[in-house]
């Protein structure tokens, strides 16, 4: 099997689900194709004919749960339709088989119809899942984003793979896997293939087959990403392979062929960077924040980030309060807006160059001190001593109003300033007592009355004798100095 029929096949966990409906009234079955500004949902027949025309949802469960969520509320009358969530390429058979079972009802058939059913469930705070989208893509807590049940796990196949539910509870990975996630770090695994074992590091998820029933997928490690090969019918550009390899993104965003029903899908590509997979993400998919890191993104900032390009970012706050500026770019894998630090040599002589260029604007004018920092305005005194380079102390509030205190600086020569926190400020400035006797004694010529009589000089932090024979020269009594007569 070739390495581009292999990567046709890692497809299915990026393609999406379609969205059934049955009208309780007529009791048919038909696909979703719209809802209207007035609530009123469109339908079409179930048929391979109308695939096109299918609406699509991403399959994976937090993103089903909040689409699915906004759906429902601005649809007129819901309750008079229930909703089916099936995949995408059998999605014709899948209503055939549903109709059946709606139209002769029976106990077999029910389990079948609530198997694929999906009901709305509260819609989570827009406000916390923007918050939430720099921090982690996997650590939601709605019950609603839960794509599996621990019980539809094939626990025999896991046993085969050496592990079980009590271990990947322990290490927190059971989780995400029920999200439809994969896990977020390698496994180690083994593979019995009869007459050896197979081992090697991997990464799970969880999918569904076309049987409905949960499979386990394992996403080994590739030696290199294939870029060779076209991928969904897109070829790789030598500028799209430079930036994968780089910083693991491509940068732009491309019509991808859906080889089975030929459907265009625009989408962003990034490298797995555990296991060296390529992974598409449809646009449709990208959440872009309103803020990252307190720095509030404007329209044309977000539609950098939804072209799947870098964005550089200044000014932006860590937890520990301390400014800081990085390069944040969409990542089709974690599937949010990741920080690129240190990702190559290449990447980083960028960020040198933009920051190099940005300071010899700077210095080709007089670099004066800002009169206002972080919202603070200096009064005279404080201004006259900060431009003069003076530290001065500030208090000042941060992006939810809560007052926090520190020292500032400024930098003529850069025309940047430096913040401190009162214990960065106090360890820079004043010396560990433990360090004052030696600085004392060895520069200044001072006496200490615990070494007055050692001969060496001391080391980093000493204040009495370090050894048996400086605590000889201690204890011996300087002999007095001899008369220095005038000799006749």
């Amino acid at each position: 099997m070739s390495e581009e029929t292999t990567n046709k096949q890692e497809m299915p966990e990026q393609l999406s689900d379609i969205l059934l409906v049955l009208d309780k009234e007529k009791m048919k079955i038909q696909a979703v194709k719209s809802i209207g500004e007035n609530g009123k949902m469109e339908t079409v027949d179930p048929t391979k004919k109308n695939q096109n025309q299918f609406m699509r949802v991403d399959k994976s469960g937090d993103f089903f749960s909040n689409f699915f969520s906004n759906f429902f509320s601005q649809l007129k009358n819901p309750t008079n339709f229930t909703f089916f969530k099936v995949p995408a390429p059998v999605a014709a058979e899948k209503a055939e088989e549903l109709q059946k079972h709606v139209d002769k009802p029976t106990p077999q058939g029910e389990k079948v119809l609530k198997e694929h059913e999906v009901k709305a469930e509260p819609q989570p705070d827009k406000k916390q899942e923007n918050q939430n989208n720099m921090a982690t893509a996997q650590t939601t807590t709605e019950t609603s984003e839960y794509r599996y049940k621990p019980e539809q796990i094939d626990w025999d196949t896991m046993k085969n793979l050496g592990l079980s539910k009590e271990y990947l509870e322990k290490r927190n990975l059971l989780d995400p896997l029920l999200r439809g996630y994969k896990t977020n770090e390698l496994l180690p695994i083994g593979i019995n293939l009869g007459g050896s074992i197979l081992r090697t590091d991997a990464r799970l998820s969880l999918q569904q087959a076309e049987d409905g029933n949960v499979i386990v997928a394992i996403h080994g490690i590739k030696r290199e990403p294939n870029l060779h090969f076209e991928f969904f019918g897109h070829k790789f550009t030598d500028e799209d392979k430079k930036n994968l390899l780089e910083t693991g993104n491509m940068g732009r965003v491309v019509n991808l062929v859906n080889s089975k029903t030929g459907e265009l899908m625009p989408s962003i590509i990034s490298i797995d960077r555990l296991t060296n997979d390529v992974i598409a993400l449809r646009t449709e998919f990208i959440k872009i924040p309103d803020e990252i890191k307190g720095v509030k993104l404007n329209e044309e900032q977000k539609q950098t980030l939804m072209e799947g390009k870098p964005l550089y970012l200044e000014g932006m706050i860590s937890t520990k309060g301390t400014e800081f500026s990085a390069t944040v770019q969409f990542n089709a894998d974690k599937r949010y807006v990741e920080f690129l630090f240190d990702r190559s040599n290449n990447n980083q002589q960028a960020q040198k160059n933009q920051q190099n260029t940005q300071q010899s604007n700077q210095q080709s004018q007089p670099q004066e001190a800002p009169k206002t920092f972080r919202g603070k305005e200096l009064d005279d005194e404080q201004y006259n001593k900060f431009k003069a380079g003076q530290t001065i102390y500030v208090e000042l509030k941060d992006k939810k109003d809560q007052p926090y205190k520190g020292y500032i600086t400024f930098d003529k020569d850069t025309g940047k300033t430096k913040f401190e926190f009162p214990g960065q400020y106090k360890a820079r400035v004043e010396p560990a007592e433990s360090h004052k006797t030696q600085t004392a004694v060895n520069s200044e010529g001072k006496t200490n009355e615990a070494t007055k009589n050692v001969q060496e000089p001391l080391k980093s932090g000493q204040q009495t004798p370090k050894n048996k024979q400086q605590q000889e020269q201690q204890e011996k009594p300087k002999a007095p100095a001899k008369s220095k007569g005038v000799k006749r």
